[in-house]
């Protein structure tokens, strides 16, 4: 594991931002199994257990560090320390209608929804990817049915540039300006 695993990354008044470890497999699976959490990612279903979990951990994130410097990123909640989901960026290949790009998401528990966390993460983690990683251009893609989402994006300084179909989802493009 990478020497910067338990090191915050980001640090946002209300949330820290550091890499994912094997010990969050616990934390990862009770956002990715919360309905309301996956309901708009695409990807629903696809972590039923703690294997799957760090699965998702090991192949995806881990692997992104090593890789590209980047990945999704645990976000911790200041008030309580708890891990309440991920933000971050990562290489998509299939993203801006398969012309590929550097993708940003997001997903947090819906306790902590409704309060600004969102935004307050996504804005850090745009500002970390252009200032510290070098990144130029950020994209995001949305579900139209997701509209809590585009204002998140919308609030965090992208715009929106295209829409399209892409695997039998209707998305939204955004990038930062």
């Amino acid at each position: 594991m990478s020497e910067l695993s338990n090191t915050t990354l980001i640090d946002t008044p209300r949330l820290q931002m550091r890499e994912f470890t094997l010990d969050d497999a616990d934390a990862v699976l009770a956002f990715s199994i919360h309905p309301e959490v996956v309901g708009y990612t695409g990807d629903a279903g696809k972590v039923n257990s703690l294997e799957d979990a760090k699965r998702v951990i090991k192949d995806y994130w881990l692997a992104g560090y090593r890789e590209h410097g980047f990945a999704r990123y645990a976000l911790i909640c200041k008030q309580d320390n708890q891990l309440i989901g991920f933000c971050g960026i990562k290489y998509e290949p299939h993203l801006n209608r398969g012309a590929g790009g550097i993708d940003i998401g997001y997903r947090m528990l819906p306790d902590y929804w409704g309060q600004g966390l969102a935004t307050e993460a996504v804005k850090a983690c745009l500002d970390y990817a252009h200032s510290t990683l070098g990144v130029e251009k950020v994209y995001a893609e949305v579900m139209v049915e997701n509209s809590a989402s585009s204002k998140v994006l919308l609030k965090a300084g992208m715009r929106h540039i295209d829409s399209y179909q892409d695997d039998g989802y209707q998305l939204y493009l955004y990038e930062t300006c």
